[in-house]
């Protein structure tokens, strides 16, 4: 396995996505859907208060990502990391190209390496996107007001945003763990519906547990855990544990998924 091989198969992998409907679709979702946000809410006189920051989202334009990233993070985030990643291996299957690919002087660790890489370059290209458009959408709909914490201090516009990068940069763990589980399932059972839906639908069910009474350890070990870390990074002082805790639990996720993944594709008759 090398590394020019793996830069190779990845640039592929990244010209076929240019080609999809779907990868293209998800992108222009993620750059517009902030903007709807922002006028649907110039439109109305209440705010969503039941959200963090909810209440501050016509006050200050640094409030809108922030808004987003936690709406976003309950099953939006699951399904942009999900929907490239599910399909990268099950659509060889569908297709019945495995064979073809196989045999393009490239490894199967190789072809593994570069489609993974394609699957988390989108993940983070599609949180990058929705991180950078809700700051923008905020800042040209509302203004650079100060942003005040979850302390109740005003940030001025310079930490506000060194804030909200923090926070979104802290969701790319647990993103790249959904990445990895899903690139799991694509691989397992050779099916894009399965690939895609079962890691929204897991992700979904992860979050939902948090509102149900029971012990905090159990909810510690599940990837979705790091989704609320930013939390901590918006008081003061910012606390950083449970970011260090999310990170660690999701990078387990990744190294367990990808290694049996890894294995799976290995061990697999190209027919089938």
């Amino acid at each position: 396995m090398t590394l020019r091989a793996i830069t190779t198969v990845t640039g592929v992998e990244c010209a076929k996505l240019r080609d999809q409907l779907a990868p293209r679709v998800v992108l222009a979702v993620c750059a517009l859907g902030p903007f709807a946000f922002i006028a649907a809410m110039r439109l109305q006189n209440s705010t969503p208060d039941d959200t963090l920051f909810g209440r501050h989202v016509k006050e200050s334009g640094f409030a809108t990502p922030l808004v987003v990233l936690g709406f976003a993070t309950l099953w939006v985030v699951p399904a942009l990391t999900a929907v490239v990643a599910g399909d990268m291996f099950a659509a060889e299957d569908r297709y019945g190209t495995w064979r073809a690919l196989l045999t393009r002087s490239r490894s199967r660790g190789e072809i593994f390496a570069g489609k993974v890489a394609t699957a988390f370059c989108f993940s983070a290209l599609a949180l990058a996107v929705l991180a950078a458009s809700s700051l923008v959408a905020g800042l040209v709909g509302i203004g650079s007001q100060p942003l005040v914490d979850l302390s109740g201090m005003p940030l001025a516009p310079a930490r506000a945003m060194g804030r909200i990068a923090a926070a979104w940069a802290s969701v790319l763990p647990p993103a790249f763990g959904i990445t990895a589980v899903a690139v799991l399932l694509s691989i397992v059972t050779r099916s894009s519906v399965a690939g895609v839906g079962l890691p929204v639908v897991a992700a979904l069910a992860m979050q939902l547990s948090v509102y149900i009474d029971g012990p905090d350890a159990p909810r510690r070990l599940l990837v979705t855990y790091g989704f609320g870390a930013w939390h901590g990074l918006l008081t003061e002082p910012p606390y950083y544990r449970p970011l260090v805790y999310g990170t660690t639990v999701s990078i387990a996720y990744l190294v367990v998924c990808l290694a049996v993944a890894h294995r799976v594709i290995v061990r697999r008759d190209i027919d089938g």
